[in-house]
Parts: C-alpha cells; structure tokens; sequence
C-alpha cells in the first residue's frame, strides 16, 4: 500500500507540470494561436527561477522570475508573430532551440548550487489519513492551486465576456474585427498569459519538483504539454 501511496504523490507532483503548461497553451491556442516554444520558454523560466531562488531565499520570488521569463520570451514570440506576420510554427521551433541554448549557457555557473532546505508541506489532519493522507495531501500549494485554477479557467471561457471574446478571437477572427475587438492586441495578451504559465511550470520543476539545475531538465515535458492541449480537445476539465 505504501508504494502505491508514492506512487501516487509523484503521479500529482509530476502531472503539476504538464498540468500548467498545458493550460497556458491551451489560452495560446483558444486565441488562434499555436506556440511551439514551450519548451525553450519553460528552460529559460527554470534557470531564471532556481537562480532567483539561490539568490533571494525566497521559492515565491523564483515563481515569479520564472514567470517574467516566461511572458517575456512569450511577448517576443507574439510580437514577431502577430505585428510581424512571421510564421509561428518556424517561429516557435526558432524559440524552443533559443531557450535550450540560453538557458544552458545562463546556467553553467549554477550546475552545483544548491537551495535553502525546503519547506515540508502537509494540510493538518488530512495528512495524517493512512495511505490517502501522505498521498494527496502533503503536496506542495501549487498543486492544489493548479486544480482551483482549472475551475477559475472553465468559468472565465465559458462564463465571462472577455473568455468569450477570447474564443470569438481564436474561432472567428474576422467576425470579432468586424465587431471592433483589437485582434491583435487580444492575441498578444494570450500568448503572454500563456508563457507566464509555461514560465511557473519550468520555475515549479528546478525550484519545487526536482530542486536542482542542470541543462536540458525539462527533458521534452513542454512538448508533452503541447500534445496535451489537442488529446484533451481544448478542454481544461480534460
């Protein structure tokens, strides 16, 4: 029963990763827009994060660096592929090989540190149930965040006017022109929402999952994401 109860607790520690990628490409792509950058983006945010984090102490301060990291190389992308009319699948391979490099090169100095002792996390009394306790609820906030923000995405596409303007953006871009929206400008605030999330998951990977940096660490998780997106049918609940 025990290594089913790990088994278990690395299955929702591992998935938080895919998890928030793929709800950020999934904003990418509700907005007509296929990012195939992720990968570079979520390297570049993991080395921007866990160097925060040797710096400052702080693992919400490496969130935050590798979200920053994540929505600037996004708005790049969105600039060249919006405003300029570049190609985004050639675009966004360009941006997945840039971040594989940057971040190795950035990350050489920091191949040996190590982080602050980190901080054990459990949610009173639940985590005291056999089996079901040490499983599900001894896991970090941003998992538990990860599923509420799923609820909050659902609610805001289906529920909102500015989710539904998104869709129309994404499904009918010349229909919400005609109505007035700023296409472009829509467009641009997707693909940075996007990338500041597949920016936390590469900060959650070298700051949370595996507290540590080495080159390439991502290992493919940002194209598993991507994959994600169409298997689930660009549907957050799936």
């Amino acid at each position: 029963m025990e290594s089913y109860a790990l088994l278990l607790a690395a299955t929702l520690n591992a998935g938080t990763v895919l998890a928030i990628a793929a709800l950020g490409l999934l904003i990418n792509e509700k907005a007509g827009i296929v990012n195939l950058g992720a990968e570079g983006m979520m390297l570049c945010a993991a080395i921007a994060g866990f160097a925060t984090v040797v710096h400052t102490g702080s693992d919400v301060m490496g969130f935050v660096a590798g979200m920053a990291a994540g929505a600037l190389m996004a708005a790049i992308f969105g600039g060249l592929v919006i405003y300029l009319g570049t190609n985004q699948y050639a675009t966004g391979l360009a941006l997945s090989l840039f971040g594989a490099g940057f971040s190795a090169f950035v990350g050489i100095g920091y191949v040996q540190e190590k982080l602050p002792p980190r901080p054990a996390f459990e949610i009173p009394f639940f985590a005291d149930i056999p089996w079901v306790g040490p499983a599900v609820f001894k896991q970090h906030p941003l998992v538990y965040g990860v599923i509420g923000f799923v609820f909050a995405l659902i609610w805001f596409l289906e529920k909102t006017r500015t989710g539904l303007v998104l869709r129309s953006v994404g499904e009918s871009p010349e229909s919400a022109h005609a109505l007035g929206y700023p296409v472009r400008r829509i467009r641009l605030y997707a693909v940075v929402a996007g990338g500041a999330l597949c920016g936390l998951a590469g900060a959650y990977i070298s700051v949370a999952y595996t507290p540590l940096w080495v080159e390439g660490m991502v290992a493919g998780k940002g194209w598993i994401a991507l994959a994600l997106t169409t298997f689930a049918t660009w549907r957050p609940a799936r």
